[in-house]
């Protein structure tokens, strides 16, 4: 059986389960409710218009744990359904890639770090591949790093070289 029908005029018009129009009903409740949950910068790059962004605004003031903000989601979720989602959609997937590049630089930037820790053969590599940085400085940090960690005191040193290769990676 397919999931279209002939109407008398022979057109195309697509029928949908119950089971499938509530599947996409919770789909967009669900993006209405992680639009609430975005912090307040995050928030002002979505486009919405001012009815649906008053009811997000108004579910983040509500207490999570009342019954309330469950009504208030459904409510989203219906404003939500008579507009185009697409354009929401897709600023959140544009802010969770821009999440993702930075967790990516700050996961390249920490492995740079514990390479300089590990020593002058790596600072050579690390120096190849960059070589913008001051061979000095790293060894300088590196050497702190290490005297530091043999007194037991604060790695000072290694926030300080993760601050250096962050300001120039």
């Amino acid at each position: 059986m397919s999931d279209t029908n002939f109407t008398e005029n022979g057109a195309d018009q697509e029928i949908k389960s119950k089971t499938q129009l509530k599947q996409e009903s919770l789909a967009i409740q669900k993006l209405g409710e992680t639009l609430v949950d975005l912090g307040a910068a995050s928030l002002a790059k979505i486009p919405m218009d001012d009815e649906l962004a008053d009811a997000v605004e108004l579910a983040r003031r509500i207490n999570k744990k009342k019954d309330g903000y469950r009504r208030q989601l459904q409510l989203i979720g219906k404003l939500m359904r008579h507009r185009d989602t697409q354009p929401i959609q897709l600023a959140l997937d544009q802010l969770q890639m821009a999440h993702r590049q930075q967790t990516k630089q700050f996961h390249h930037v920490e492995e740079a770090r514990d390479k300089v820790l590990l020593g002058d053969k790596h600072i050579e590599a690390l120096l190849n591949e960059h070589p913008e940085l001051d061979r000095q400085k790293l060894r300088q940090y590196a050497r702190q790093a290490k005297k530091q960690q043999e007194l037991n005191k604060p790695p000072k040193a290694a926030r300080e070289l993760f601050q250096y290769l962050k300001e120039n990676l």
